[in-house]
This record gives structure tokens, C-alpha cells and sequence, in this order.
């Protein structure tokens, strides 16, 4: 028997002007989005904004349907987006906010399993690492990978 340890590595930020600018540009799209947000139900919107290889970056923002679980988080929205549109295009960062009557949580929020999954695939796809933004009011967390966020991705088929 061996005993192992999985360790998650990221830096943590006091807002996002500590930013280097790219990121910070990417930061603010993915605040930008939470406006476009379709949340009657939870009234919980999410932002998130993908940034290509090359420096373009696209938004998507979460989607709720009365018949639910028909809605789509944000992050998905914006991935499945940036592939369709551009599917030769490498991803090569994502930043995610959410908000509540009009305001940015002070805390980031999370993306849900699904959602790091689909990251997963989409950072496997590209064939480099896409880092994660987890934007909130008073703390902004990078992690450079999508792995540190979802270690033992599946990936076995």
C-alpha cells in the first residue's frame, strides 16, 4: 500500500487590479457577462468569459429555463460557444464571476463537477494548459491549470 497526496496550488489576489493585464482584461469581461445572466429562479448570475490563444476573448453568462435542469451554467455557455464558433482555436484561460442584485459576490464562486469537466476536456482539446480565474469582490484566485481544480480528470475513454 501506498499512501499519496493530492496538493492544489493557486494564487490568491485582493482584487482585480493586481491583475497583470491580460488577466485583468479577462477578469472584467467575465464581470461584464454576469449582466447578460437569465436567472428568474435563483436570481444567482454567473459570467464567464474564455480567452483564445491568440488574445480574443468570448462571454457567456448562465441560462434558467422553468423546466428545469434545462438551463446551463455560464462557463459551459461560454465553452461550448468559443468551440463552436472558433473550433480550431486553442483555449487558454477562463475567468468566471457571480453576482447578486446587482453586485459581485466578495468571495469567488466555484464552477460546479460538470463544469470543470467540460474545462477539462476543452484544456485536453487545445493541448495546453488553460488557467482558471475565480473572480470575486475582495479576492480573485488563479489557478494556472484546469487540473488543480479537477485532479484525477476523466479521461479514460
Amino acid at each position: 500500500m501506498t499512501n499519496k497526496e493530492i496538493k492544489i496550488a493557486y494564487t490568491e489576489y485582493a482584487s482585480i487590479e493586481e491583475l497583470q493585464p491580460q488577466d485583468r482584461l479577462l477578469a472584467e469581461a467575465a464581470v461584464e457577462a454576469v449582466a447578460l445572466s437569465y436567472a428568474p429562479y435563483s436570481n444567482f448570475n454567473v459570467g464567464a468569459a474564455v480567452q483564445f490563444e491568440d488574445g480574443e476573448i468570448v462571454k457567456g453568462a448562465n441560462q434558467e429555463n422553468a423546466a428545469y435542469p434545462s438551463g446551463l451554467c455560464a462557463e459551459r455557455t461560454a465553452l461550448f460557444y468559443a468551440s463552436a464558433s472558433r473550433p480550431d482555436k486553442a483555449m487558454t484561460a477562463i475567468a468566471i464571476a457571480a453576482g447578486q442584485n446587482g453586485h459581485i459576490c466578495e468571495s469567488p464562486a466555484t464552477p460546479c463537477g460538470a463544469c470543470r469537466q467540460v474545462m477539462a476536456q476543452y484544456q485536453s482539446k487545445g493541448g495546453k494548459p488553460m488557467a482558471v480565474l475565480l473572480v470575486g469582490a475582495s479576492k480573485v484566485w488563479k489557478f494556472e491549470k484546469v487540473d488543480d481544480l479537477l485532479p484525477l480528470i476523466f479521461d479514460s475513454i
